[in-house]
């Protein structure tokens, strides 16, 4: 509810006006009822005041005025101050704590100063606290800065009072920072003593005064500090299982990565060991361990068989400090928990894996697959789901408030709006009077015409510029010179304006981006005379084109198109890039040629709409990109004053050299750079840097700071920038460009076809009407009705074409063509109706239409068989309804039809022709039958597995491998032999998955056959291709191919959008970088020589000391378009983008040595790629994705990604979920075994066995690596203690519960858990603790912390979060299947070609893709985008220089450690793009599922849980199953059930007032409360009486032997009767005292007071019983 609706006018502030207020308020708190009022969220502080609250005169501008919102002005005692803008200052008008009258001159001229900010000021500060060389004045400065903040404290204590309200100063957090930093600032600069340096700092936080001074700043913080208060659920689940998954790695690996190889000395050996390396960083530990070349760090191993091996000559030993400076370990909680965090924010976690997994062993990759999906995906999820649940709310909250709002002021707006009109058509009429005295007879309608036409022109000009400039242009650029000219103008415009013309300029566009394209290096003459003289073409033609447009369009017509403006900026930028061609310098020039590429836009509406939709979002986006902006700016300067000095001072301790590093934050360019980086998800490597200079102590909070904020507002801006890139609003406006585009294509189609008919001599079937509809249809199609998903889908518009021409298809071909199949239940072939077997009655007159082709479309039964594969697309109803009648008829399609030709039903070969097939039919839909096949193909799957580096060794699995190759190929060929006897060659080949099995059955055969000769053998390298055959055996895989091709074809549009925008960034690339890339390297030190040594590249061939003195380029360059994307990719996916990035930064020019940050400012090309490259691409693919999941989700009402069966699943889950589905246990007879029942069985028991849990987790913390022996006897003892309190509570519950124990899965699982506990604790003692890991009890214990995650045990919030998860647990298999296969099958194909790739970059004992293990490992990396660019290093070694072609591997014929760039290019490229689609589609899954589960939640709907918690409820207080209960108990019934049934006490009034049946013995049935109870949540719903009818019917089918009893009364009723009951008897017994003795005179004061409140009570229930009982919610 709003204030009132009647706003009042601006009223001044009087003494008077304080009494009335000050009467008021004493006024409602004497009152018992005040009025329900809310503030107005328009007349907030800040926002400007709305028009309809009158004109703002010169004498109240800075004058106190009455309060126009009712709430502030009738409880608050507040009064407003409006400055010029309008802008409203809201004061406390009470005299409270120093706070002055309302009335006093001091406070009045404080408001004028309040009411006239200047926020100049504080950009000013921000901008000197941005600087490190600071000029001489800067004390003078910072003196007045201060100055001027202690004089705005001071006026704001004046004018604001120091407490008063919530409007005086100490009301606003914003005037405690203020205060806060004065004061700190005051103390350090006039205190002598310097004890807190760190206070220093404290003045940037004075940068954070730009958000209050902005009202949409201020809002939004506050928005966003609601989003944190509803993640504070996510933040304690989140440290929950951080804690957890560190405390389950401190006992996996605490102490392992302090494990190196060591070198073993000899015997007679006295000289110091060095090693080969040459590293110069070994020398901190020992001399002794082992490198690898070009590693910081010794080489970690295991004493496992699968961990890292050393070198012959070393051992592994426990010796040194930990990788990364020591600060990477799991050697106490504090470090395993950075760890954790590190995993979960997925920074450099490729680096992480391979250290653990050579100290600890590669099975231990498991523990990082489970951290990599908990935190990476599903808490990332519920992130996301909780902030989209809060951005709804919030987006739903504003729509409310601007409904109720618009229409007042709409209407004063209109009222304003026709007064102006009517005045401007007086006007108007009297101008024409006198321009025409004589034409006095007009009419009215001409009149009216004319103000109509100039009230457009007054409002185009008001909006675009001043009335004088349109006569300039009516003169000058409109220009109707002669009559030759006008007929000129008429010629040019048919050209310009013919449909060939816009195509001829389209040709040209895409002919111009493939030149711009073309631009390499190195470059030869021709090509670049090729491209300058095309370029001098292109801009020819632009510019006829502009010039012919100006002539036929008048210079004033064609510059009022946005698109013809764009076209001109172009012509004059490539005529101006001619002239000054050989001007030096202006070589950036050439990079607005990229926006030639924009021109597309013109002809391409989903780019249209895109743009527009972007630019609707930017309005709303700007408040949080400010404040995004802001926030970075703060860190930037917080950073550079907490530890620039730092990094100065102790720069010695990260460098070698004792130079700064390229990311540091002693100047604020790096430092906020830095926080980028940091906002990117890079930042662990700075924060190492940062300990070793600054310390922990400060780094690791503000790291966490810029971590944790930068990625809310980060994933906000997502969100919001995702809402508004699905277009669901935009559309494009009418193009004639497009359109003539695709009439020009119709008529070549139609010439095409003409042409092609003529020349085979056939007549053209199609009417020449129905061709020019098409040709009307291309051009009248309305593009400015689809939006985004539907002008992206290109399937549905041809699909609405054609049905628009008339030209219809078969839906059975369309279906079977495609892989996107309607879900129906089985599979059928089509099989003419008229040779079918099946008799289906209700189809006669379709069977009877059936040799008619327009027909096709009709036929859904009687047009299949039972074998058919090909879907018929089905609703749920028709779906469920042909399943039932196919049970009915098994196997009785199998045919009469055949595709191979007619044959006679009479003739005996025909039947033998067809018994054959039947037979074939029935072998093929055999359930037995389709089982052994998908048994086959898992088995030919899982045989490549096998085929590693080391097959050759292992002859007997060789040869048994390549006899199961055998096998299964004619397995799978007799199979297709059988299907196409069945089904015939048209039906098979229609059907998408078949086709798909075919193509597998070809490669099984060229496999095959590639083993029979040498030459051949590349062949056998197909075999990774088999596994696709599992794609269509299975029913899982087969929906989520279907779905995501559902999801993500639409995004084609988009797709090619965003990939014109990385083809702009490629071009600038090349421009930019293209030849800057190489440098002259040492080959022994791999090194780059310093610019003062080596300056080009001809003093780098001619270094006397080095005949083959290397001038190399980087493997990840601009030097073309390609390399251009493959470098946008790694930067697009963060990795190798460093790399990259430092390429690009020391670049000088071509054939010169790089120097140290010489081009720093080219990082603003990079970060504008990962703004607009990146992060909007991204957001516009992921928005159009949910959308088409949404689409498709709907017409299903299910999840699309799982089946059927799956569906029924999917219930008994959210059952599962929702109750505990254990028996209850009956209570047993003796009495000390009911005692420990009791017991162990209440909610005490439970809450202490959690405390101990919690306390045994805390006792792990204490846990360190290298502790004392006493620390170690403590804990052993304290795990004794907790393993003896586990028993004993084991032993209470065996007691208590019996045989009934063992029944419940927790029991077990907890009995487990002690039995292991007991063996663990006593193994040590006889066998030692070598085979049992010390560790071993502790995690064993720490397992039970699982029963925190447990319904009814645990925190109630983490059973919520955790819903989603398993209610989208089915999915999630599905889509995770569809993963692995995707990454077995790279897995083979990796095998295949990259096996023995030299070992270097990311390729190396762990990661290589030897064996089938390793290449997954690689693939799961790759998958969470982590170290595929160091794989891609390795295998671009395909030169002598960097790699041995002829290198002989032990145990195999193959030769060489090269490897394959453009091959390893296409995998790891479509492995992302495929990868990074499936796991989008998980991200949306599980955010869907959360945000389907809050709407449940949020909306008045009883779904089918609440009605089961209800019977759950009624069980305990009806264990007879009467259906009825007491009335007496009804009040504790309806406080006893969950929300949103609930009905807290006291309820007995609510209850009564429902009016509830009652029958004999004052009993209430079940289903009356329940009808009535549905009654009072759904209030007046129009769903209500349907919901109401199927409780009914559900509960009469659930409960056949429903017990009936009229009922004799209702609550309402008894309770009348009772009060007047209670009021008779009263009255006799007030009556009988009166006259028998008239000394009790206070007993009849006694008995009035009763009366009355009976009588109250009595007219309290007759005003309920005249209420229905649906509004009864009292």
């Amino acid at each position: 509810m709003l204030a009132s609706p009647e706003p009042k006018g601006l009223v001044p502030f009087t003494k008077e006006s304080f009494e009335l207020i000050k009467q008021h308020i004493a006024k409602t708190h004497n009152e018992e009822h005040e009025e329900d009022l809310k503030p107005n969220p328009d007349l907030e502080v800040g926002k400007e005041l709305p028009f309809i609250y009158g004109n703002l005169s010169q004498g109240m501008v800075s004058e106190p005025l009455e309060d126009v919102d009712p709430y502030y002005y009738k409880k608050k005692n507040t009064f407003i101050v409006l400055n010029k803008n309008r802008t409203i200052f809201r004061f406390n008008a009470a005299s409270i704590l120093c706070t002055l009258s309302p009335f006093n001159c001091i406070r009045g001229t404080t408001i004028k100063v309040l009411a006239h900010p200047y926020p100049f000021l504080v950009l000013l500060d921000c901008i000197f606290m941005s600087l490190t060389n600071l000029p001489k004045w800067r004390p003078v400065l910072e003196n007045t800065l201060l100055g001027i903040y202690t004089f705005e404290i001071l006026v704001k204590l004046f004018a604001r009072g120091v407490w008063a309200g919530s409007f005086s100063f100490l009301g606003d957090p914003w005037n405690w920072l203020d205060f806060s930093v004065t004061v700190f600032e005051v103390i350090i600069r006039y205190s002598p003593l310097n004890f807190i340096p760190m206070l220093q700092t404290a003045r940037t936080l004075r940068i954070l005064k730009i958000i209050p001074l902005n009202q949409g700043l201020k809002s939004l913080a506050g928005v966003l500090t609601h989003c944190l208060k509803k993640l504070i659920g996510v933040i304690i689940l989140t440290l929950f299982f951080l804690s957890v998954f560190s405390l389950i790695g401190m006992g996996l690996f605490m102490g392992n990565l302090k494990h190196k190889c060591f070198r073993w000395p000899q015997e007679n050996e006295n000289e110091t060991l060095h090693n080969k390396t040459g590293n110069p960083y070994y020398i901190r530990e020992t001399e002794n361990f082992y490198y690898l070349e070009g590693e910081r760090y010794a080489l970690l191993c295991g004493n496992r068989t699968d961990a890292g091996q050393c070198p012959e000559g070393y051992v592994c030993v426990k010796a040194g400090i930990n990788p990364d400076h020591g600060f990477t370990n799991f050697d106490s909680f504090g470090w395993a928990l950075f760890a954790l965090f590190r995993l979960m924010a997925q920074d450099y976690p490729e680096v992480l894996y391979h250290q653990i997994l050579y100290a600890s062993g590669k099975v231990y990759m498991i523990f990082f697959v489970v951290v990599s999906f908990w935190f990476s995906f599903y808490m990332a999820s519920l992130f996301l789901g909780i902030l989209a649940m809060a951005y709804e709310e919030e987006k739903q909250r504003v729509g409310q408030t601007s409904k109720k709002i618009e229409p007042k002021f709409q209407q004063t707006g209109k009222e304003l709006q026709e007064g102006n009109e009517t005045d401007k058509a007086k006007t108007i009429q009297i101008e024409m009077k006198k321009r025409s005295p004589t034409s006095t007879d007009t009419s009215l309608d001409v009149l009216e015409d004319a103000t109509l036409r100039h009230k457009e022109e007054l409002e185009k000009s008001k909006k675009i510029c001043p009335l004088y400039w349109y006569k300039f242009a009516t003169t000058f650029l409109i220009w109707n010179c002669s009559p030759c000219w006008s007929k000129l103008k008429e010629f040019v415009h048919r050209i310009v304006m013919a449909p060939f013309t816009d195509l001829f300029l389209i040709i040209c566009i895409i002919l111009n981006i493939c030149f711009l394209a073309l631009e390499r290096y190195p470059m030869s003459k021709s090509t670049n005379n090729l491209l300058n003289v095309g370029n001098l073409v292109f801009i020819g033609i632009f510019t006829a084109e502009m010039i012919f447009k100006i002539i036929a369009m008048h210079p004033y017509g064609y510059f009022q198109v946005g698109w013809n403006i764009f076209d001109s900026v172009i012509v004059f930028h490539g005529l101006t890039e001619l002239c000054l061609a050989n001007v030096e310098g202006m070589a950036l020039f050439r990079l607005f040629r990229m926006l030639r590429i924009f021109k597309l836009g013109k002809y391409w509406p989903t780019f249209q709409i895109l743009m527009r939709s972007l630019s609707n979002a930017w309005v709303t986006l700007r408040n949080l990109v400010l404040l995004l902006f802001t926030f970075m700016f703060f860190s930037a300067a917080f950073g550079m004053r907490l530890f620039g000095q730092n990094y100065e001072e102790f720069v010695c301790h990260i460098d070698k050299n004792c130079q700064l590093p390229r990311w540091h934050m002693h100047d604020f360019f790096h430092s906020y750079l830095n926080v980028f980086r940091i906002l990117c998800g890079e930042w662990v490597e700075t924060l190492w840097d940062c300990m070793e200079v600054a310390g922990q102590s400060w780094c690791i909070p503000f790291y966490l700071m810029v971590i944790l904020i930068g990625n809310l507002l980060f994933f906000y801006i997502f969100l919001e920038n995702c809402s508004f890139s699905s277009c669901k609003d935009v559309t494009a406006e009418e193009n004639n460009e497009a359109k003539n585009l695709q009439l020009a294509v119709a008529r070549i189609k139609k010439g095409i076809n003409y042409v092609l008919l003529k020349i085979l001599c056939k007549k053209q079937n199609v009417p020449k009407d129905t061709m020019d509809h098409v040709n009307e249809v291309y051009v009248k199609e309305d593009i400015s009705d689809h939006t985004i998903s539907e002008l992206s889908n290109a399937q549905d518009l041809l699909k609405d074409k054609e049905k628009s021409s008339g030209t219809e298809k078969n839906t059975t071909e369309n279906e079977s063509q495609s892989l996107i199949p309607s879900p129906s239940v089985s599979e059928t072939v089509p099989i003419a109706s008229g040779e079918s077997d099946i008799e289906n009655p209700d189809n006669k007159e379709i069977q009877s239409k059936s040799g008619d082709g327009d027909s096709k479309e009709k036929i859904k039964q009687s047009s299949s068989s039972e074998c058919s594969t090909v879907d018929i697309a089905l609703s749920e109803e028709e779906e469920m309804f042909y399943g039932s009648e196919r049970s009915k008829h098994p196997k009785n399609g199998c045919g009469r039809g055949s595709s191979l030709g007619q044959t006679s039903g009479a003739s005996k070969k025909g039947k033998i022709w067809q018994n054959i097939r039947k037979t074939c039919c029935k072998i093929v839909e055999n359930n037995w039958f389709k089982c052994f096949i998908g048994l086959v193909t898992l088995l030919s799957t899982g045989t490549l597995a096998f085929e590693d580096i080391y097959i050759d060794q292992r002859k007997t699995i060789k040869i048994l491998l390549e006899y199961a190759d055998m096998i299964f190929t004619y397995i799978f060929i007799l199979e297709m032999l059988l299907k196409w006897m069945a089904y015939g060659f048209k039906a098979y080949f229609s059907n998408g998955w078949y086709r798909l099995d075919f193509v597998v059955v070809i490669v099984f055969c060229l496999s095959l056959i590639g083993k029979t000769r040498e030459e051949l053998k590349p062949l056998i390298s197909m075999k990774f291709l088999r596994p696709l055959r599992v794609l269509s055996q299975f029913e899982r895989m087969k929906v989520v191919v279907r779905a995501l091709i559902k999801t993500t074809l639409p995004t084609l549009n988009v797709f090619l959008v965003c990939l014109m925008i990385w083809l702009i960034f490629s071009i600038m690339g090349v421009d930019l970088f293209a030849g800057r890339f190489y440098e002259c390297i040492d080959p022994t030190s791999r090194e780059r020589f310093p610019s003062s040594k080596v300056m080009n590249k001809s003093q780098c061939e001619s270094l006397l000391f080095n005949e083959s003195m290397p001038w190399e380029n980087a493997k990840m360059n601009f030097d073309n378009v390609g390399n251009g994307f493959l470098s946008l990719l790694q930067v697009a996916t963060f990795n190798g983008w460093i790399t990259i990035m430092n390429s690009a930064i020391d670049s000088v020019a071509v054939n010169i040595q790089p120097r140290f940050e010489v081009n720093i400012y080219t990082y603003c090309y990079f970060i504008n790629f990962i703004i607009f490259g990146v992060f909007l691409p991204l957001s516009m693919l992921i928005s159009v994705i949910i959308d088409n999941f949404n689409k498709h989700k709907i017409k299903i009402s299910s999840n699309i990604f799982i089946t059927v069966k799956q569906r029924k699943q999917y219930r008994r889950l959210k059952k599962l979920m929702y109750e505990d589905s254990q028996r209850p246990v009956p209570r047993p007879r003796n009495k000390l075994q009911g005692f420990i029942f009791d017991l162990v069985t209440s909610q005490v028991f439970n809450v202490i066995v959690m405390v101990l849990i919690c306390f045994q987790a805390i006792a792990m913390m204490i846990d360190t690596d290298g502790q004392s022996l006493e620390m170690y006897i403590a804990l052993y003892w304290i795990n004794s203690i907790f393993v003896m309190l586990y028993t004993m509570e084991c032993i209470l519950k065996l007691i208590a519960l019996r045989c009934f124990y063992f029944t419940i899965v927790w029991n077990i699982f907890d009995f487990m858990v002690v039995i292991f506990s007991i063996t663990g604790l006593c193994l040590p003692m006889t066998v030692g603790s070598y085979l049992v890991s010390p560790s071993f009890v502790q995690l064993i214990l720490l397992s039970r912390i699982i029963h925190m995650l447990r319904l009814g045990k645990g925190p109630k919030v983490f059973h919520n979060l955790m819903l989603p998860l398993m209610l989208s647990l089915p999915a999630l298999l599905n889509i995770i299947l569809l993963i692995f296969l995707v990454m077995f099958i790279y897995a083979i194909f990796g095998m295949y070609n990259f096996a023995y790739v030299k070992k270097e970059a990311g390729i190396n004992d762990v990661s290589n893709f030897e064996t089938f293990g390793s290449s997954m490992l690689c693939l799961f990396q790759v998958a969470i985008f982590a170290g595929w660019d160091g794989m891609l290093d390795a295998i671009f070694n395909s030169k002598w220089s960097d790699c041995d072609p002829d290198k002989i591997n032990p145990g195999t014929q193959v030769r060489g450690d090269c490897g394959n760039p453009s091959v390893g290019i296409f995998y790891f490229v479509s492995y992302i793009l495929i990868s990074w689609l499936i796991i989008v589609n998980m991200y949306i899954v599980v955010v869907m599922e959360f945000l389907n589960i809050a709407s449940k939640k949020k909306n008045k709907t009883l779904s089918e849980d609440d009605f089961r918690k209800f019977f759950q409820v009624w069980k305990r207080f009806d264990p007879d199953r009467t259906q009825y209960i007491d009335s007496s108990k009804l009040s504790d019934f309806a406080a006893a059930l969950d929300p949103p049934l609930f009905m807290a006490k006291p309820n007995k009034g609510q209850l009564i007032a429902l009016d509830l049946p009652m029958a004999v013995g004052d009993r209430i049935h079940c289903l009356d409360i329940l009808l009535a109870f549905t009654k009072r949540v759904m209030g007046q719903d129009v769903r209500m009486e349907k919901l109401l009818s199927e409780i009914e019917s559900g509960f009469l089918l659930a409960n056949p032997f429903k017990i009936t009893c009229e009922p004799i009364t209702t609550t309402l009723k008894r309770k009348q009767e009772a009060v007047s009951a209670t009021i008779i008897q009263r009255a006799y017994k007030n009556y009988r005292l009166r006259r028998n003795d008239k000394n009790t005179s206070h007993i009849h004061m006694i008995d009035d007071d009763r009366d009355v409140h009976a009588t109250k009570e009595g007219a309290y229930f007759d005003k309920a019983k005249e209420k229905s009982p649906i509004q009864s919610q009292i």
